[in-house]
C-alpha cells in the first residue's frame, strides 16, 4: 500500500511536465484521466485508512483533513478547467501548488513531516540573520546610489546604470550569488578602476561572511530541531 501510494503521488506531481506549459507536452484527455485515477487512489487510500481509525481520531487529524480539501480543490480546478477550454479560453491550473499535499500529509510521509516540521521550527531561528544580511544589502545599494547615481554611466546596452534604488538592490543581491559577476560591476570599473574596491568590500561582507554565517544557522538549528523530534 505505501509503494502504491508513493507511485501515484510521483505520478501526480510529474503530470506538471506533460501539462500546458509542458516540456513534454500531452493531450488534455490523457493528462485529466491520469489525474483523476490519482485522486481516486488518494480518495481510496483516505477511505481505506478511515476503516481502520475510530471517526473521531479520522476528523481530528488535520493531514486528512488537507487531503481532502486537495482533492476537493482539484477536482473543482480540472473541471473548471475543462469546460473554459471546450469555449477555447485560456487558463491556468491554479491546483498544482497543492499536489504537494499528498506528499506531505499521507501517513506514509512520517519523515517527511518530520523534515518539514523541523524546517518550520528552524526558520524564527534564522531570522535575525536574514535580517542583518537585508540591513546590509540595503545599505550597500544607498552607497551604490550616491557613488555612481550621479556619474550618469550606462550599461553595455545603454540602459541607465545603478541610478534606481529598487534596481540596485536587485543588482546586488543578484552579486551575492556571484550570477553577474563581473558584469554589473563593469561600467564603474571602466569610469575607475578604484570603483571596484566597493563591489569587492561588497562579495567579501556578504557573500563571503552573510552566506557562510546564515548557512551554519540554519545547518546547526536544523540538525537541533532534528535530534529533539
Amino acid at each position: 500500500m505505501r509503494t502504491a501510494t508513493y507511485f501515484f503521488i510521483f505520478l501526480n506531481m510529474s503530470l506538471a511536465l506533460f501539462e500546458e506549459p509542458a516540456v513534454y507536452p500531452l493531450p488534455f484527455l490523457v493528462t485529466s484521466v491520469v489525474e483523476v485515477l490519482c485522486l481516486l487512489v488518494f480518495f481510496g487510500r483516505l477511505t481505506h485508512f478511515a476503516k481502520v481509525t475510530p471517526r473521531n481520531v479520522f476528523w481530528k487529524d488535520t493531514k486528512n483533513i488537507c487531503i481532502m480539501v486537495a482533492i476537493l480543490l482539484s477536482l473543482t480546478d480540472l473541471a473548471i478547467y475543462g469546460v473554459l477550454r471546450i469555449y477555447n479560453v485560456r487558463s491556468i491550473r491554479w491546483s498544482r501548488i497543492v499536489r504537494p499535499i499528498f506528499l506531505v500529509n499521507f501517513a506514509e510521509s512520517r519523515q517527511i513531516r518530520r523534515a518539514f516540521r523541523s524546517i518550520r521550527n528552524t526558520l524564527p531561528e534564522i531570522t535575525y540573520v536574514f535580517l542583518l544580511f537585508m540591513f546590509s544589502l540595503l545599505m550597500f545599494s544607498l552607497m551604490a546610489l550616491k557613488l555612481f547615481g550621479e556619474r550618469n554611466l550606462q550599461t553595455a546596452e545603454g540602459l541607465p546604470y545603478f541610478r534606481n534604488y529598487l534596481e540596485i538592490v536587485f543588482d546586488l543581491y543578484v552579486l551575492v550569488t556571484t550570477a553577474n559577476s563581473p558584469d554589473v560591476m563593469m561600467p564603474a570599473f571602466d569610469f575607475s578602476s578604484w570603483y571596484a574596491l566597493f563591489f569587492i568590500a561588497f562579495v567579501i561582507v556578504n557573500t563571503y561572511i552573510f552566506m557562510s554565517l546564515f548557512l551554519a544557522v540554519v545547518y546547526n538549528n536544523y540538525k537541533k530541531h532534528l535530534k529533539v523530534m
